[in-house]
């Protein structure tokens, strides 16, 4: 398996160097030169499988050429061992013909956890294969961070430093990264928006002198083994309802288009989906697009679903690919005009193409609460608030009532306690025995201004636990 870059001008590589790399050296995104595509009979032998072996299968054309099948195995079964459900992501009836995706038993209760978990193993495979120590820069809207640290904390040969916009997560979510301490840990809070830190990750990677020889790893959703992973809870879900005899719609709480876009490579790949949602807060610039092709910047608003306060979705980059015919040297020009003037619509034709499967709502925050409370009135689950966004958009954006509509499930309510209790709802739960004693832990982080220039010094100052680069 080969990969290329969604701007055309970078080499392609294959999955181990991809895993490395990240973003590619022409800033594009890598995707897989030929997406593998499964028969029906081919999935519906799979139903029945547990989670890692359906894993396996989903995933392996991906790794072909540079992980054993043997090595691949165990990584896997490791990876889904430590979730706490054994079905790793059961599926919760809320009415009918209506489900959610629980995405959130894993360690640090987020659906991150599914590649996240995942990467660390094998960052830690390849590197130790290699001798190379590497360097971890990612950001985060509140969950992608924990998972990353949670998921690399073992790892020997890396260096990990994530960002996250100081006083814009959650309480939960900021302390389940700064209370995992240890000399290859690093959390930064930066005076600034999510779209901040993203941005000084790309611009890091673009120039990576700073590090004066070791290289950089990205955990964000622009490396292509997050995308990999999220790919198989698709099929995992589809399996239990029927698949591949019948279609399935998914409505999907997203702010960077990563978690989406799996499940539209799950549909190129062979199982049957008929829709898709883009469900959205206030930062709507997925659903101004997906409605009316306005690809356009705006001013960032805090929301009680910090994780989809995101203003540019990296992601939406591998869609534009596919909409363009695969032309690396047409994005490359759509993505610069994005970047000098903040906005763009494609043609015609294109975005019609990408409406015969999305379609997407904007939620707001009392739209939330509404939400959260009429899901707990009527069969008593509690809903996050990113989760309640996509009930909402499922409700009101539905096509078919024949066709089962499966909601991703994207984080456990324990982590937005005042979305919940907003809700009028009572009091958020209370957290899991491994997290009870959270807010008695010691915490460490470092303020940092909104400055490409202070965070890399930073990052060359104490990676190589510790000691400067």
């Amino acid at each position: 398996m080969r990969y290329i870059s969604t701007r055309g001008q970078a080499p392609a590589l294959n999955f181990e160097d991809v895993l490395l790399a990240g973003l590619a050296s022409d800033g594009g995104l890598y995707v897989p030169e030929n997406l593998p595509r499964f028969t029906q009979e081919e999935i519906a032998s799979w139903a029945g499988l547990p989670y890692h072996e359906l894993a396996f299968r989903v995933m392996r054309p991906f790794v072909t050429g540079s992980i054993a099948d043997a090595d691949f195995k165990k990584i896997l079964e490791e990876t889904y061992g430590v979730f706490a459900h054994n079905a790793v992501a059961p599926l919760r009836q809320l009415n009918g013909n209506e489900w959610v995706l629980e995405l959130f038993h894993g360690p640090t209760l987020a659906f991150k956890d599914f590649a996240l978990q995942l990467l660390g193993r094998l960052l830690d495979h390849v590197l130790a294969k290699r001798n190379e120590r590497v360097v971890i820069m990612g950001a985060t809207s509140g969950d992608t961070g924990s998972a990353a640290i949670e998921g690399c904390k073992a790892c020997d040969n890396v260096d990990i430093f994530i960002m996250h916009p100081h006083n814009r997560v959650s309480e939960v979510q900021r302390r389940q990264m700064t209370t995992i301490l240890g000399a290859n840990i690093h959390n930064i809070a930066i005076e600034g928006n999510f779209d901040d830190c993203q941005e000084m990750v790309k611009d890091s990677f673009a120039d990576q002198g700073f590090l004066k020889g070791t290289r950089l790893v990205a955990v964000n959703s622009i490396n292509w083994a997050r995308i990999m992973a999220q790919i198989v809870y698709y099929f995992h879900a589809a399996l239990q309802l029927g698949g591949p005899a019948r279609s399935i719609a998914f409505s999907v709480p997203t702010g960077n288009f990563g978690d989406i876009f799996a499940g539209y490579l799950a549909r190129n790949m062979g199982l049957p989906v008929s829709q898709l949602i883009v469900a959205t807060n206030r930062n709507d610039i997925l659903h101004r697009f997906m409605s009316g092709n306005q690809y356009v910047k705006g001013d960032l608003h805090p929301t009680l679903s910090p994780s989809m306060d995101i203003m540019v979705s990296s992601n939406f980059e591998r869609l534009l690919f596919d909409l363009h015919g695969r032309n690396g040297a047409a994005i490359a020009e759509l993505m610069a005009s994005f970047k000098q003037g903040g906005g763009f619509s494609v043609e015609d034709d294109r975005w019609t193409e990408a409406r015969k499967l999305f379609d997407s709502l904007a939620v707001d925050d009392a739209q939330t609460c509404e939400t959260i409370a009429e899901v707990y009135q009527e069969c008593g689950e509690l809903l996050d608030p990113h989760t309640a966004i996509g009930v909402r958009a499922a409700r009101e954006c539905r096509r078919s009532l024949a066709v089962p509509m499966v909601i991703l499930g994207t984080a456990h309510p324990v982590k937005f306690p005042e979305a919940v209790e907003k809700a009028g709802v009572g009091q958020a739960p209370a957290l899991p025995p491994h997290l009870a004693d959270l807010f008695q832990r010691e915490e460490r982080c470092t303020v940092l201004a909104n400055d490409l220039k202070t965070v890399q010094a930073f990052v060359s100052q104490h990676g190589n636990r510790g000691k400067p680069l």
